[in-house]
């Protein structure tokens, strides 16, 4: 199944959530086969993670945004975790620091933005300056307006420095996320992540919807595409994601990169057996 081009928004085009299904699962209707193929694309993320640190030319960023308890963690938590930390890294979009807001808007995506060789998956993003923003007008809306642009701009940077940008809007029901707050609730473990704003939140369900539509429509460019995954079942949401991602890093014509020293030299210093010893006659060095 050709995931990329089912949840596409096409740059350019119209985006209505309304008209999508968040319950959607594709052709995968049994989760066990699912979860056997989403294995089988993180072990080719992994395998192309390594070709990305190993080449250091490219770097890939990952934008995962969502309402409350649309899965963000979890995607982070079941896709990219068996990565080598040493090239990868999740960069956490809260509530501005000081030193933030000392800042223009784009100032934090962009210290964290991905070195070459580099993953970096973002919970939320910059796009939080066009959502919450927007939804609770904490800037004009003349200010805020302007900032699509902007955001284009900044991803066609990182795009022409060799960034790969994928960016995600995991698509769940307002009764699946009440349902998902309710489990919290009854979960010990996890009710450090419930919080009386996530309710709050819920009345502001319709305009966050807006927002997203509209950031989604004027920031889907061809450097930098959102997908619209339906993620009311996560099964499907992991095959999904992973499968657009490592079909994406395969895109990218990752290869070794040749030596950086003489091998020749180097098995000639080191590896000749001279005087019945390995690494030859070590007066000769």
């Amino acid at each position: 199944m050709d995931y990329r081009r089912q949840f596409i928004v096409g740059p350019g085009s119209k985006v209505r959530l309304a008209d999508i299904d968040p319950s959607s699962t594709g052709k995968h209707e049994s989760q066990e086969k699912a979860a056997r193929e989403t294995s089988r694309q993180i072990e080719r993320i992994d395998r192309l993670q390594y070709l990305l640190y190993a080449d250091a030319s490219r770097s890939l960023l990952i934008v995962l945004q969502a309402v409350d308890a649309g899965g963000k963690d979890g995607v982070i938590r079941h896709l990219f975790t068996g990565l080598n930390p040493q090239g990868t890294s999740v960069a956490g979009f809260k509530q501005p620091t000081k030193a933030e807001l000392a800042h223009d808007f784009l100032w934090r995506a962009h210290v964290r933005a991905p070195g070459r060789g580099e993953v970096v998956i973002n919970n939320r993003s910059h796009y939080e300056d066009v959502l919450v923003v927007r939804v609770h007008k904490l800037v004009p809306r003349p200010a805020w307006s302007k900032r699509y642009e902007l955001i284009n701009d900044y991803e066609r940077l990182l795009s022409s420095n060799g960034t790969r940008i994928l960016k995600f809007y995991l698509h769940i029901s307002p009764q699946e996320q009440l349902a998902r707050f309710k489990r919290r609730l009854d979960d010990p473990t996890r009710r450090w992540k419930i919080s009386e704003s996530d309710y709050a939140e819920r009345e502001f369900w319709p305009q966050y919807i807006r927002a997203y539509e509209d950031a989604m429509e004027r920031t889907s460019t061809k450097w930098a595409p959102w997908y619209v995954i339906p993620a009311n079942h996560k099964w499907s949401r992991d095959l999904a994601i992973s499968t657009i991602v490592a079909d994406a890093m395969e895109d990218m014509r990752l290869r070794l990169p040749p030596a950086r020293v003489d091998l020749a030299d180097i098995r000639r210093k080191y590896h000749t057996a001279k005087s019945g010893k390995r690494g030859g006659d070590p007066a000769a060095r």
